[in-house]
């Protein structure tokens, strides 16, 4: 009885035993290669249980998934993630991806012949049925055991007496990159080139810093280097948490940290620093330091100007800054706009002077005149803060209608048989230092050219009936241009200008005035005549069915002679006839 019940129980044993290894792996427990589970049974041996799990894990559900980072969710693109679906890849129509991440799905090495050549399978290997790429013919594939291609292998166990063999075997050259041959540095700055300061007290060389925004929360990024020609503005923010503290110690906030304590250099240089190269920053007006006063931090920097002197490869000649400082007041979370300049200028202004086109207008380019054979930027009124007309002038840009406004100081008393000098006044307010010259063709216009000026037309002030004194109260300039040259690349030209005032009496403004409104318009009228294409559109064919009943339409109609009629009427007959007797 003893020895039944022992062998029952090592039965139980040896059961367990197959069962245990017929169990289907799971998607997080250790990986194991192939060959070593193919090498434990030969393929006859292999149970049908892992048959058909082989079957059922296809190539895209894989034990290792990189792309798997956020466990019990489905990653995007993931086709190794469990819980995106079990039957996810690149061509599966289950998958609800539209590509899959590099590395999540498994390399697959496979030998397919036709299937009308296979009449029974019996291998213990994955094998699918898959067309070929014309889509016509079924392929049998058969998915080879190669465990290389996506599991991975049991790594060599190290020891002091392999390890010199291995590290000769595998070993490579350290991870130090060759030694590189820096290339010499320029003897002058290139345009887009960092701007090179030096602090003298530490000896450090550094790059002179525009601060600009460069996230979407627009606050300030102070490693915005400054590029050589690059005249730009930038805007940006920062925020105060704590201002009793920054009013004083925030270097941003104070105007000595942007021109102290360091030096331009004049050319890019490796490392030596002369002390010819280094160009003081010379500020325009010195400002106080920030000083905290109760709830209110005053002298803050809000805006910084540079103004670069250059002269070409000669490089930096001289650089001023300019600043505008605010008070801020000490509520938690101040915030305080900055604003950064850096303009370039040449002594020799007919080198720096840009070109409004080349050769036709570029729009938004300023509209060029000719006077005294001096070429001037075109300008208008512009007005001031409080209203009035300032000394400063808004610039004509092509193709961007324009409308000023502001008051003209006319404070004297003046009688209608003395209005002359209130006329020539206003006229030289609307004209600006420059009477009205002739305006440039193109933008690239030359003044030695006289083909290349139009006239402007100017229409003043005429004396009314009953009305001697006319006082012009308004300028409209009128443009007029024009596409001109290839249909492939047009070049825009203007044509001609008018300068057009208008007038009021001066009884209907008053004897006795202070402020006189001024307005002036700007208006461009594009007078372009496209030719026709060089061939016409095509026409519509109609071609009309046959008609059948023509013959008989003309028949009946009459139309013709008698005999046509006849013959109309005696072929309209045989045909009924034939149709009767039918």
């Amino acid at each position: 009885m003893a020895m039944e019940q022992l062998r029952v129980l090592l039965l139980l044993l040896l059961l367990v035993s197959v069962l245990g290894k017929a169990e289907p792996e799971k998607d997080n427990d250790t990986l194991y290669s192939e060959e070593d589970l193919t090498n434990e049974m030969e393929p006859s041996e292999i149970p049908e249980v892992w048959r058909e799990e082989r079957a059922g894990h296809r190539m895209d559900s894989l034990s290792v998934c990189p792309c798997d980072l956020h466990p019990g969710f489905c990653d995007l693109n993931c086709c190794c993630d469990s819980r995106c679906g079990s039957k996810c890849s690149m061509v599966g129509s289950e998958c609800p991806f539209s590509f899959c991440l590099p590395g999540s799905t498994r390399a697959v090495s496979r030998v397919c012949l036709e299937k009308s050549l296979i009449f029974q399978n019996n291998t213990p290997y994955f094998t699918e049925i898959v067309c070929d790429s014309s889509g016509r013919t079924l392929l049998f594939c058969v998915q080879l055991n190669n465990s290389k291609l996506n599991y991975f292998q049991k790594p060599q166990v190290i020891t002091k007496e392999n390890f010199p063999l291995l590290s000769a075997q595998y070993g490579r050259p350290s991870f130090i990159l060759p030694e590189q041959i820096e290339p010499s540095p320029s003897t002058f700055y290139r345009v887009g080139d960092p701007i090179q300061i030096y602090f003298n007290a530490s000896s450090v060389l550094s790059v002179l810093k525009q601060p600009a925004s460069m996230f979407a929360n627009r606050l300030c990024s102070d490693e915005n280097p400054a590029g050589f020609l690059e005249s730009k503005s930038t805007s940006c923010i920062r925020i105060l948490n704590n201002l009793t503290s920054s009013c004083g110690t925030d270097p941003a906030l104070d105007a000595a940290s942007y021109y102290s304590n360091f030096s331009v250099l004049k050319v890019p240089i490796n490392l030596t620093v002369f002390q010819p190269l280094q160009v003081k920053i010379i500020p325009v007006t010195v400002p106080p330091s920030p000083i905290l006063d109760g709830n209110t931090c005053y002298n803050v920097v809000s805006e910084v100007l540079y103004n670069v002197e250059f002269s070409g490869i000669h490089g930096i000649q001289s650089i001023s800054v300019q600043f505008k400082v605010d008070n801020i007041y000490g509520n938690p979370g101040s915030i305080l706009q900055q604003r950064f300049s850096l303009s370039f200028w040449n002594k020799n202004h007919s080198f720096t002077k840009r070109r409004s086109g080349n050769p036709g207008y570029i729009s938004g380019a300023p509209l060029v005149a000719l006077y005294n054979g001096t070429q001037q930027y075109v300008t208008i009124l512009q007005n001031q803060d409080n209203g009035q007309c300032s000394e400063k002038r808004y610039r004509i840009l092509f193709r961007e209608n324009m409308r000023t406004a502001c008051q003209f100081n006319a404070s004297i008393k003046l009688e209608e048989p003395n209005c002359i000098p209130l006329q020539e006044s206003v006229y030289r307010a609307f004209q600006g230092p420059h009477n009205s010259g002739r305006l440039a063709i193109i933008g690239n216009a030359s003044a030695s050219q006289p083909g290349e000026w139009n006239s402007i037309f100017t229409q003043r002030c005429t004396v009314q009936d009953r009305q001697p004194c006319m006082i012009p109260i308004s300028l409209e300039i009128q443009v007029i241009w024009a596409q001109v040259g290839l249909l492939s690349n047009p070049q825009a030209q203007v044509l001609g200008a008018r300068y057009l005032y208008i007038c009021k009496p001066l009884k209907a403004l008053g004897t006795y005035m202070n402020m006189l409104p001024l307005t002036t318009t700007v208006a461009f009228t594009d007078v372009t005549k496209w030719p026709e294409s060089p061939r016409s559109q095509p026409r519509a064919y109609w071609k009309l069915p046959f008609d059948f009943f023509f013959p008989f339409k003309m028949a009946l109609s009459g139309v013709g002679s008698s005999s046509g009629s006849q013959a109309g009427a005696l072929l309209v007959t045989l045909t009924l006839c034939g149709v009767l007797v039918s």
